[in-house]
């Protein structure tokens, strides 16, 4: 298989994740590129785009152009123009490698959520140079938003754990919530008391659209409950727990944190994350 057919495959993969999506990128529109630009930021590293010929490159890259990294795309379109270039191909392989390295073990964010989540945890603004990506060690992760059999384990995993970011994505919806936890899980049915903890909200697949909400009250930052009584919680501002069938759950009230990430409760969990920052 030549290189335009792993693209054109890579494409059509990307496509079949999402069929809500046009078929002609022509018609796409911002939201749709960043869905499929989220879809596939693992696999644009392993595209060897300098095997391509110029013709190739118009025609069905250039029409993407908005799901690679400007860089990354900058340096191709001075490529393929350029026909007296003498600048080395490893240029280019250099900033798809720079791609792979930020992958982050998720099945919810991509490793640009996770550089502005990086950003908010130095107290960054958005715009800031992040001088550090931390790396996102994945600790646990639920894709059935079952506990009755998996709490146990969890427990034992993230017991004692500090610097952990836990991420939701709700059932039915195109929400993604969280909350970074400076402070260590204790499982004891006390609160944590930290200045330092944040919750955040990203919307309609995007993450442009997010709410950051950091703790007011910090004496009820934390709360986390016992093996019985399943609770992992920012206060009640984002609150997971357990329901009479063992169904995972989440709900936000706005109480101990400054902002309100969103109208819900007692939504269904569809995937659930916890990473330590290291």
């Amino acid at each position: 298989m030549n290189e335009i057919q792993v693209w054109e495959h890579v494409i059509k993969w990307g496509l079949a994740q999402n069929p809500e999506l046009p078929s002609d990128p022509i018609s796409f529109s911002k939201n749709d590129f960043n869905i499929l630009r989220n879809t596939l930021q693992q696999c644009i590293s392993y595209i060897r785009f300098h095997n391509l010929g110029s013709r190739e490159f118009l025609k069905e890259v250039k029409p993407y152009k908005k799901i690679l990294p400007k860089k990354l795309y900058n340096d191709l379109l001075e490529y393929f123009l350029d026909n007296d270039s003498k600048k080395p191909v490893p240029r280019i392989i250099e900033e798809n490698k720079g791609i792979h390295s930020k992958y982050i073990g998720s099945k919810i964010i991509t490793f640009q959520h996770a550089e502005l989540i990086s950003k908010w945890i130095d107290k960054l603004e958005t715009k800031d140079k992040l001088t550090t990506l931390y790396e996102f060690k994945l600790l646990y992760h639920d894709y059935h938003g079952e506990q009755n059999h998996s709490f146990n384990k969890f427990r034992e995993i993230c017991l004692n754990k500090a610097r952990t970011i836990t991420v939701i994505k709700a059932k039915d919806s195109n929400k993604i919530l969280g909350g970074y936890n400076p402070i260590e899980w204790k499982f004891d049915n006390n609160f944590g008391i930290t200045k330092d903890s944040f919750i955040f909200s990203f919307s309609n697949n995007s993450i442009e659209n997010y709410i950051l909400s950091h703790v007011k009250n910090e004496k009820k930052a934390i709360y986390s409950g016992t093996l019985y009584n399943f609770i992992l919680a920012f206060d009640i501002d984002l609150r997971l727990y357990s329901d009479a069938f063992s169904q995972l759950r989440f709900s936000c009230e706005k109480s101990s944190y400054e902002k309100h990430i969103g109208e819900i409760n007692q939504l269904c969990i569809e995937k659930f994350e916890v990473f330590q920052i290291v």
